[in-house]
């Protein structure tokens, strides 16, 4: 990979296609790259285009399942292991009052300057539940692009892990979108949607199973 910077359209869409293919970019690069391909059609096909081009070097590879990642965002959420399997949160959540857990958020996001954009993808290993967060400046835009909503009994609520500290709740998710106004987030939290009962955690702690999950990467 050269140290030129992304092209921009329509200059050298095809090399850019075939670095993106063969793992040349940057993260940063590669970022720029999937945002192009959300809205990109032209560019898209140059990809696939090269996909197919480069799919006799996977021959004399074996097929790698990919990475479960589901676990270690568990245990980031539950830090301690269950006694019994009746619960995935039981008595797991020992991180200190709502009270505390509030005053702390407001500060933080009090202090907090006007953030750069992230984007995340939400989901899981089992079950058809998908969710894509954007994040301009100071709001949080949470889609629901598959999966149905929760049933009359519970409610889906979103989190944020940020690095060992204790999740926040960011509020429950109605419907197919939510918007969130200084969600104080940064690249490299994690997002995650837990089932709760109806209306949401009653004591800012997760207790429901979580149903998808993702990291913020920088748009």
């Amino acid at each position: 990979m050269t140290d030129q910077p992304i092209l921009p359209p329509d200059e050298d869409d095809d090399l850019l296609a075939a670095e993106y293919v063969l793992g040349l970019l940057d993260r940063e690069e590669r970022a720029l790259v999937e945002a192009r391909l959300r809205r990109d059609a032209t560019l898209m096909l140059r990809v696939e285009d090269w996909e197919e081009r480069l799919s006799g070097l996977n021959d004399d590879y074996a097929e790698v399942a990919a990475p479960n990642l589901m676990p270690q965002i568990e245990a980031r959420l539950f830090p301690q292991a269950p006694v019994a399997r009746r619960s995935l949160f039981g008595n797991l959540w020992a991180w200190g009052s709502a009270a505390t857990a509030a005053v702390a958020l407001v500060a933080y996001l009090a202090l907090t300057p006007a953030a750069p954009s992230y984007t995340a993808i939400l989901t899981a290993d089992a079950g058809g539940l998908k969710y894509e967060a954007t994040i301009s400046q100071d709001t949080l835009t949470l889609t629901r692009v598959s999966g149905t909503d929760a049933d009359p009994t519970h409610s889906y609520e979103l989190w944020v892990i940020a690095g060992d500290n204790p999740p926040v709740s960011l509020g429950v998710v109605p419907g197919n979108a939510q918007t969130i106004t200084r969600p104080g987030l940064a690249e490299g939290q994690t997002l995650a949607i837990t089932l709760e009962q109806s209306g949401g955690s009653p004591d800012g702690k997760p207790h429901g199973p979580i149903v998808a999950a993702g990291k913020l990467i920088a748009a």
